[in-house]
């Protein structure tokens, strides 16, 4: 089983709505880390130029370099989902998941002094309800679910890199993305707001 994450470029309005349920959820205090990460990009050069908003957290990658680099084995996958998982109470805060990961995902929040990265929102989904960020979207540019599933309800037109993006080989993220005709190009720059 592989589960993982359904990104729709076209209709995400770059609202953060996603990124705030899930700072609110994981009760994360501090201006710092954040699960969800909402950035924008400007794109192209004058006079053909754009804007697209990327919605990136972990990706659940099926080779994952954060466990495969963590020392004492506080990152792992879920055997039964898949899912790359965080274990607070073997976790020693060296930060090599950190520097590991090629998205960034696993954070350190320096108020609780925890590594912090997305588990899907797992006891909501236990109790059949979904990630705190797909059920926040007003947009409904998000969904969460096994890949296979998630491929046949929005097509074959998806991808799993970009541009802007490490390259999908690397840690092969379970991510399906309808990319923006924007995140497409190779002239990319990030928008400070």
């Amino acid at each position: 089983m592989s589960l993982g994450f359904y990104v729709d470029m076209t209709q995400c309005i770059g609202c953060r709505t996603c990124q705030v349920a899930c700072k609110d959820r994981m009760n994360l205090q501090s201006a710092g880390p954040r699960c969800r990460r909402v950035d924008t990009f400007e794109c192209g050069e004058y006079p053909e130029v754009g804007m697209f908003t990327s919605v990136i957290s972990c990706n659940h990658c099926e080779n994952p370099a954060c466990v495969a680099n963590c020392p004492v084995g506080a990152m792992y996958k879920d055997p039964e989902t898949g899912l790359v998982l965080h274990d607070d109470n073997l976790c020693i805060k060296c930060e090599t998941c950190m520097r590991s990961c090629p998205y960034g995902a696993p954070q350190h929040d320096m108020v609780e002094d925890l590594i912090i990265k997305c588990d899907t929102c797992k006891d909501l989904r236990a109790a059949g309800m979904q990630p705190t960020c797909v059920a926040a979207c007003p947009m409904r540019a998000l969904d969460f679910g096994e890949m296979d599933d998630l491929r046949a309800k929005y097509g074959d037109d998806l991808v799993s890199e970009l541009p802007f993006l490490p390259t999908a080989d690397t840690t092969t993220p379970n991510l399906l993305i309808k990319p923006s005709e924007s995140a497409k190009s190779e002239t990319f720059n990030p928008v400070v707001m």
